[in-house]
């Protein structure tokens, strides 16, 4: 049995994938966005200046059969997709919600601190990565319906010189 979830080793695979700069669009992130198309995403999504990390959780969701929240690309969607998990059973591959100036973010949970989750998700950065978010701005955990939790909270020790995310872009 597999330790992560599929869903979250496909968002494993694109640690990187990074904005095109200016006026470009990075093709990759481009082609996530037409696989899911305007009924999932609720938008014609036509540039990666726009907001995607909801964009990214579909896209890795999708590669394992499961159905993304309604208008996926607005993050705060995701705040009633599939069922809630309360914070003591939080596990890897776990939808995180947060709130943020101007908005809301979406990402997978992969581990925690005292002060923060460790969020892998896309466009931190303008890029796919890991940031630690505070765990006071967390608005909804979530896991896919019908799906088994696997595995519980994961301590990360390792925090010196990771920053907290103030502001997920």
């Amino acid at each position: 049995m597999a330790s992560e979830p599929a869903w979250l080793l496909a968002a494993r695979a694109k640690l990187g994938t990074r904005e095109a700069p200016g006026n470009a669009n990075n093709p990759t992130i481009m082609g996530w966005a037409k696989r899911l198309g305007t009924k999932v995403l609720g938008v014609a999504y036509n540039a990666d200046s726009v907001p995607w990390c909801g964009v990214f959780v579909a896209a890795c969701l999708a590669e394992d059969g499961i159905e993304a929240a309604p208008i996926a690309v607005r993050a705060k969607a995701w705040a009633t997709w599939g069922q809630n998990i309360r914070p003591e059973r939080v596990a890897p591959g776990a939808v995180l919600v947060f709130e943020r100036p101007g908005g809301g973010h979406v990402g997978f949970y992969v581990g925690e601190d005292q002060a923060a989750y460790h969020v892998l998700g896309g466009n931190q950065g303008d890029r796919v990565s890991i940031m630690r978010i505070e765990k006071a701005r967390c608005i909804a955990r979530r896991w896919p319906a019908g799906r088994p939790v696997l595995g519980g909270p994961k301590a990360m020790t390792a925090t010196a010189g990771i920053p907290l995310s103030r502001n997920e872009r």
